[in-house]
């Protein structure tokens, strides 16, 4: 079985939407597009690198699918990023869509359909599978429980709105830190995998007070 392994990279505030330019979604009025790229420095992509050092497939929602397409062919390979885009030739591109007019002439692009699609490639032997960007695609594969783990690169800004990382409708799990990394420009890199269920505490008194009763009554009450 293949493992899903979705990379990110997000804002304070959980928003990972156009990270790497203004052309790459500015939907819904959306004005800080490329407000990753300011904190890119050699731990960024060094970490980068790692999140693909495993053999893996490319696994992408049609929105981002579109924009790598229309970019990493025509990245010159002997660039400084030259390496992924050689990269993103050679490994298969699995695209998510329900669209009838995906162009897949990208060589190594698969079209799927669904995400019952998503889950036979998942039990089928392979290389893991890594998202980029694709939002609606990693909702959808996180309220089905798919996300077997996660890097994340936190960017230290706070955008105030746009497409986000998390949505209500996960499947609840806890995530294992398997490593971290702070840049020179304040990026927090971390790698998750998949833990287990959710464990609870409690602070509770032993007997609580009257507050502490009455508000829960009036918890209750506002439901």
């Amino acid at each position: 079985m293949r493992k899903i392994i979705v990379g990110a990279q997000v804002s304070m505030d959980g928003v990972m939407q156009a990270p790497g330019g203004p052309w790459e979604d500015p939907t819904k009025g959306f004005k800080f597009g490329g407000w990753a790229m300011p904190y890119f420095d050699q731990v960024f992509g060094e970490e980068i690198d790692r999140v693909f050092k495993e053999k893996c497939d490319l696994l992408l929602g049609r929105k981002t699918y579109e924009i790598f397409a229309g970019y990493w062919p025509y990245y010159d390979e002997t660039a400084p990023a030259g390496g992924i885009a050689k990269l993103f030739k050679d490994i298969k591109k699995y695209v998510v869509s329900r669209s009838a007019d995906v162009d897949t002439s990208w060589q190594r692009s698969v079209l799927l359909r669904d995400i019952a699609d998503v889950k036979r490639l998942r039990e089928e032997d392979g290389p893991n599978l890594v998202t980029q960007g694709s939002t609606e695609l990693v909702h959808a594969l996180l309220a089905n429980d798919l996300v077997d783990a996660m890097s994340t690169f936190t960017v230290p800004v706070v955008l105030g709105g746009g497409k986000k990382l998390f949505a209500d409708g996960s499947a609840p799990h806890s995530y294992k830190l398997t490593r971290s990394r702070v840049s020179s420009t304040g990026l927090m890199i971390a790698h998750y995998e998949r833990a287990g269920e959710i464990k609870i505490g409690d602070t509770a008194l032993d007997s609580p007070s009257d507050a502490e009763r009455a508000r829960r009554e009036r918890m209750k009450r506002e439901g």
